[in-house]
């Protein structure tokens, strides 16, 4: 079973940065297609990012796009997201997710794991 623990939420003011990390366990990390997704108080959750298993492939959601960079280590069975230039529109609960191929993967359907998620606050 694949477990995904996100950590590196919090508060911070508009105009800064947090990176997100998201560590995995009981799976093959390496090979998955990894995805950020976020999910604000009253609205749907949306795709922000993903990366391909070698890090040859990255999206973005148009959103997030120049201000996120998505990452991964896969010695350290690891996923980053570096959120700079923040905005209050950026505050939501931040999930990772795990696809086991890369598809469609701004779609969540695609992701068979997921964690459970860190709060980032964005004040003005």
């Amino acid at each position: 079973q694949v477990q995904l623990v996100e950590s590196g939420g919090g508060l911070v003011q508009a105009g800064g940065f947090l990176r997100l990390s998201c560590a995995a366990s009981g799976g093959t990390f390496g090979t998955y297609t990894m995805g950020w997704f976020r999910q604000a108080p009253g609205r749907e959750r949306e795709f922000v990012a993903a990366i391909s298993w070698n890090s040859g492939i990255t999206r973005y959601a148009d959103s997030v796009k120049g201000r996120f960079t998505i990452s991964r280590d896969n010695v350290k069975n690891t996923v980053y997201l570096q959120m700079n230039s923040l905005k209050r529109e950026d505050t939501a609960i931040y999930y990772c997710a795990a696809a086991l191929a890369w598809k469609t993967p701004h779609w969540a359907t695609d992701y068979a794991y997921w964690g459970q998620g860190t709060q980032v606050t964005v004040s003005s």
